[in-house]
């Protein structure tokens, strides 16, 4: 399960109107210093081995091969100084790089 925290889903729910999409694509791909990396990009679309998710009327899709990395994660929007930015907490991540952008399972 991919849960989302209030804030993050208005922005969430914001983005994919304005990018005609019905869900959030969400899942983790091979990369950086520690292993995966998490990656968002909006659906158009739902293809039938998807797990979708919703909260608060915003559709979550992550594909089989993602699921078990990313199941558990919840998904948050939040403020640090003049920045905004989506953060992850993944209770399946062992460990994070220093600069947060990728993380083990």
């Amino acid at each position: 399960m991919i849960t989302l925290t209030e804030s993050a889903a208005k922005r969430i729910a914001n983005q994919i109107a304005k990018n005609d999409a019905i869900a959030l694509r969400f899942g983790a791909k091979e990369s950086g210093c520690s292993g995966f990396a998490y990656v968002m990009d909006f659906a158009r679309d739902i293809e039938p081995e998807d797990a979708v998710f919703e909260q608060y009327g915003v559709r979550v899709a992550v594909d089989a091969k993602s699921l078990p990395i990313v199941s558990g994660t919840q998904i948050d929007y939040v403020s640090e100084g003049l920045n905004q930015t989506f953060k992850f907490s993944n209770p399946k991540a062992t460990d994070e790089c220093g600069c947060g952008e990728s993380f083990a399972v």
